[in-house]
């Protein structure tokens, strides 16, 4: 057994993990290339677990963008029938010591809460839960009425300026465990905007007043998608628009043969569970929140 930084040619061995194992998380060829072939910022490495020409482990790290202090998050995949022989402990140790020398504060990972008590042994304990959800987009209802004055724009279509500006308040608002901070703009554009990852023509703005009062946001490929971030300006929640754009998106991504779209949420995050189940989402997965002091 190896255990070792990643290389181009894991790739298929990792994507066929992670459709194994966890579907849902939404790794493509596309994002994981990415990964593989370009140089990884502060805080970011990917570790494969080798036996003979199989990629039977995966352990990827990063740090938490606009999060002070810093956070970093990592995700550890072992295939079942190579567990226990201690593959999970090393790639975990790999992660740990990488963000430590990024000067992340904590780590934080989203694990199955059957590994709960094994995680405990490095000091990681459950904050929270998060609830993993998906949707055949073909299924989406029908799009509830736009309100006067509110425009539906592709967000590649829309001013990055003020998508950002919406984004900053949506971090800043939004439920979970870290503090989130503005990024500057050039890495937003750089992480966002620019990057290949992002399905920004399947993403939808609210437009009112010329402002971005609604958003949502989703990666992926044009076969499934994740959906990363939805939100609502605080002063405009309560009028059903991320039910409106998160059903756009959905009926954009059914028009380009989008199979499968895949969604989380924080187990306290009542309004959006409650719109994803209007939606028509179903459960898939239920995932412990472990956060461990570096």
């Amino acid at each position: 057994m190896e255990i070792r930084a990643a290389e181009a040619g894991d790739l298929d061995g990792a994507l066929a993990l992670h459709d194994q194992l966890a579907p849902y998380l939404v790794v493509t060829e596309i994002g994981l290339r990415l990964r593989l072939t370009t140089p990884l910022g502060p805080g970011q490495a990917t570790f494969a677990a080798v036996g003979g020409d199989q990629v039977v482990g995966w352990a990827t790290t990063g740090l938490i963008a606009g999060s002070d202090p810093l956070d970093g998050q990592l995700r550890v995949l072992v295939r079942p029938e190579y567990r226990g022989q201690g593959i999970g402990a090393q790639l975990l140790d790999a992660a740990h010591d990488v963000l430590r020398s990024a000067g992340a504060t904590s780590a934080r990972v989203f694990a199955e809460p059957s590994t709960a008590e094994w995680a405990g042994r490095w000091g990681y304990r459950q904050t929270r839960q998060v609830h993993y959800a998906g949707i055949d987009p073909q299924k989406a209802p029908e799009l509830p009425e736009v309100p006067s004055g509110v425009e539906l724009l592709p967000l590649n279509q829309a001013d990055p300026l003020k998508v950002y500006a919406a984004d900053v308040i949506a971090q800043r608002t939004k439920p979970g465990d870290a503090k989130i901070v503005a990024r500057p703009y050039a890495d937003w554009l750089r992480a966002i905007w620019e990057s290949p990852v992002m399905a920004l023509d399947l993403s939808v703005a609210a437009i009112y007043g010329g402002e971005v009062v609604g958003f949502t946001l989703g990666n992926g490929d044009h076969t499934k998608l994740w959906s990363q971030m939805t939100a609502t300006m605080p002063e405009y929640r309560g009028r059903g628009l991320a039910k409106l754009v998160k059903t756009a998106a959905l009926h954009r991504a059914a028009a380009v043969g989008v199979q499968n779209c895949y969604t989380a949420n924080y187990d306290g995050n009542v309004p959006m569970l409650a719109v994803n189940e209007w939606l028509g989402y179903y459960r898939v997965a239920t995932h412990s929140v472990l956060l461990c002091p570096l």
